[in-house]
């Protein structure tokens, strides 16, 4: 059993380095070209910057002991980036150095600075600073030891940001950040303030636009961020572990892979249903979260992820539109009057029967070839979401390019090959500017977002 024990810490945010920190990563971002390289022009100011961010790192090191062999990396890997002349940063003995699984302490504070994208946020290999707490309380501790195993899994929260967190990015995965060689990872980092954050605000706009009446406990958890984050921490616990378990006929990350887009819908859209299913469990055992845990996943894929970031290849997207035309077919979804209605009692065996649906597709692949998989996760995912009517893909293997290599058929695949329905269409014309104010989004923001009044006229 870890240490649970709440570790008391003077913030670092209130720190008057702090802000000189944030500057200096501010004003070397434009002297920074896609791969995080700076040109010769830019290299005076660069080394001045550096030098300022270097001397605040050090100044704020006192205030993470429990981080000092990362902090000490990274002032030597900004060093040297500098004297070797500020080409592509390489930070890989300062992300090893970097081990925030390792003290899984409630409350506790790291300093982050690397250069990196962020996930849906900036693709950019730009210096960031980040301020995050570790969200881990005795009762998630507990269920992780004894129950759902993933060392890796660090819950956290944001305590202040640099640009490319000021963005649609959740998470803080060492896999972003500028290195020579990739190392082995060992932890991923998912802010469970702004995932909670954002589906309180999708979640309350939709209610209101669909004229959706809740049960008092969906209303409770879409009310209270304490709630939704506690009910995030846990579905993002067993989501995290279940790429590495259940059945895989392939890579559960699919690293590496060039695949029809619907594969990553589909195990995405497995993963959550495997938290759903557990969740089930844990609710029938007394674990209080665990109705939170259900509210939250078909809230987020039913009424943001559709709705929520482009078009082209839409993965969670897709995961959505599946599970709701999935509990629309099965009549525990019904739009009419303008009004979408519920049967509350009958939507937990629904959801069930799609993750059994999709854990036999899973299941039978091990014994299809690699083409025939996709095939039958097309037939799987097109029985219930409708594909473009000019799909080649929709007309069978008799049209598809079957006599040469598997990337002809992955160039077959329309970018939009499962368009939003009618009804996703209108929703997202009321959402899109809730969705779009979830920019940047954290628990100290006004997570309940816009009064009824002006959701009621967007839904008008």
């Amino acid at each position: 059993m870890p240490n649970m024990t709440r570790v008391a810490v003077r913030t670092a945010v209130d720190h008057p380095l702090w802000p000189v920190l944030k500057e200096s990563v501010a004003n070397l971002r434009p002297l920074q070209a896609k791969d995080g390289s700076i040109e010769p022009a830019g290299h005076a100011s660069a080394r001045t910057l550096v030098d300022d961010i270097t001397s605040s790192i050090t100044g704020l090191a006192p205030l993470f002991p429990h981080d000092e062999a990362y902090l000490d990396a990274v002032v030597t890997d900004f060093r040297r980036w500098a004297v070797e002349g500020f080409g592509r940063p390489d930070f890989l003995d300062s992300l090893v150095a970097f081990r925030p699984e390792q003290a899984r302490y409630d409350g506790l504070e790291h300093l982050v600075v690397f250069p990196m994208t962020t996930q849906n946020g900036n693709p950019n290999r730009n210096v960031e600073a980040v301020l995050l707490r570790v969200v881990w309380p005795e009762w998630l501790a507990a269920l992780e030891a004894e129950r759902y195993d993933n060392a890796m899994f660090v819950p956290i929260t944001f305590v202040d940001f640099t640009a490319g967190y000021d963005t649609d990015s959740a998470v803080l995965f060492p896999e972003t950040v500028a290195v020579r060689e990739v190392p082995r990872f060992t932890w991923g980092g998912i802010f469970c303030d702004r995932e909670a954050a954002r589906f309180r605000r999708v979640g309350a706009a939709a209610s209101v636009s669909l004229g959706l009446d809740l049960p008092p406990a969906a209303a409770e958890v879409v009310a209270s961020q304490e709630l939704a984050q506690d009910a995030f921490v846990l579905w993002d616990l067993i989501h995290d572990r279940s790429h590495m378990r259940g059945h895989m006929p392939f890579d559960p990350f699919m690293i590496k892979q060039r695949m029809p887009f619907w594969m990553y819908a589909l195990e995405e859209l497995r993963c959550d249903l495997t938290a759903f299913r557990e969740a089930v469990t844990l609710a029938a055992e007394g674990v209080a979260t665990a109705r939170s845990v259900q509210y939250a996943i078909v809230f987020d894929r039913l009424f943001r992820f559709p709705v929520t970031g482009g078009r082209v290849r839409n993965y969670d997207g897709l995961g959505g539109q599946l599970l709701f035309a999935h509990l629309h077919r099965d009549g525990v979804l019904n739009w009419a009057d303008n009004r979408l209605t519920v049967d509350w009692d009958r939507i937990e065996g629904s959801v069930l029967g799609l993750f059994d649906e999709v854990d036999r597709l899973y299941r039978e692949g091990v014994d299809r070839s690699r083409v025939g998989h996709w095939l039958a996760a097309y037939e799987l995912v097109a029985k219930y979401v409708p594909p473009h009517p000019g799909s080649v893909w929709a007309r069978g293997p008799a049209a598809l390019p079957m006599d040469g290599p598997p990337k002809a058929l992955v160039d077959a695949v329309l970018p939009d090959e499962f368009p939003l329905s009618m009804f996703y269409e209108a929703l997202n014309r009321r959402l899109r500017d809730v969705i779009a104010s979830t920019r940047g989004i954290t628990a100290g923001s006004d997570a309940e977002g816009m009064d009824d009044r002006t959701m009621n006229e967007e839904s008008a």
